[in-house]
């Protein structure tokens, strides 16, 4: 196994064979259209369709319909979305996440690892508990309107700007999802149980994340019974439709009995026949803690 230059909120990563390798954005959502397409079924079209009674050829009723069904819905749409947003619907809604990304220069490491390991910290120490470190570079904030406080904050903080001052020259890349929670996956406060981390990356096609929380809430119940999960999250700015859940286990051995023991379970292989389709891309990686973090 491989050590991958590459931290997270407090994690140093270690890349599992991915389906292919990309790169691990912050969470955000996907976008979706709500107006399906209009059929008409010929037989029950009137004549006057065809030709109207002024003699002009506009099709009124099928062009009248499809305008309608564009502007004001088709009337059809599940009572969930027609009542709020996908991402009301979803998400557990008291906190946002904010996942960042760092790619290290390899010559620069063990920099990197002394210079965050003084900053975060004292970051949050300094926010009084409104910027909460939970993971893997995954920043915990009270809603969009903390954020933005703690970010204005932090703009003009002379410490924070020398650290990122600092962090350039060690960067190769850099880069951010929010996210929210799944409402039927609770994120599970940091608990120092040591082992490994890992987290999972789906890059959903556009339109499938309600069926995949669908699914994903059936097969939550076949997993946990051997393996309580960490947290999961669904992307709202940054790179669209993706999708990260978290794990922990006591080392690779018990990752690999434990994946096994879920296809045993009623209901495990039809929530992965349901979901596999619905994926883009996917990625595994394998999450060690620094010193400093809180998921030990």
């Amino acid at each position: 196994m491989q050590v991958n230059q590459v931290s997270r909120v407090g994690l140093q990563r270690i890349r599992t064979v991915p389906v292919r390798q990309t790169a691990f954005p912050a969470l955000a959502t996907r976008a979706f259209s709500t107006t399906p397409l209009l059929r008409v079924d010929p037989s029950k079209q009137d004549s006057s369709n065809d030709a109207n009674k002024d003699g002009s050829s506009k099709p009124l009723g099928k062009v009248s319909g499809i305008v309608n069904s564009i502007l004001h819905g088709s009337g059809s749409l599940p009572k969930v979305l027609s009542q709020e947003s996908w991402g009301v619907s979803l998400a557990r809604g008291k906190y946002i996440h904010e996942l960042q990304r760092h790619r290290i220069r390899p010559d620069r490491f063990d920099d990197y690892v002394q210079l965050v390991s003084e900053a975060f910290p004292r970051m949050v120490k300094e926010s009084n508990n409104k910027i909460r470190l939970t993971g893997i570079h995954i920043w915990e904030f009270d809603g969009y309107q903390g954020h933005s406080q703690e970010t204005d904050r932090l703009r003009h903080d002379p410490t924070y700007q020398k650290f990122l001052k600092d962090l350039r020259p060690m960067l190769i890349s850099r880069d951010n999802q929010i996210c929210l929670e799944f409402a039927f996956w609770k994120s599970r406060p940091p608990v120092a149980l040591g082992g490994i981390y890992e987290m999972r990356t789906y890059l959903l096609k556009p339109g499938n994340l309600l069926e995949w929380e669908s699914n994903w809430r059936r097969g939550l119940e076949c997993r946990r019974q051997f393996c309580e999960p960490v947290g999961a999250w669904f992307s709202q700015l940054g790179e669209l439709n993706y999708v990260h859940h978290m794990w922990n286990y006591p080392d690779l051995e018990t990752r690999k009995k434990t994946r096994e023991q879920a296809w045993k379970v009623d209901g495990w292989a039809e929530t992965v026949y349901n979901t596999v389709r619905l994926i883009e891309r996917m990625e595994a990686n394998i999450l060690l803690p620094m010193d400093f973090s809180s998921l030990k």
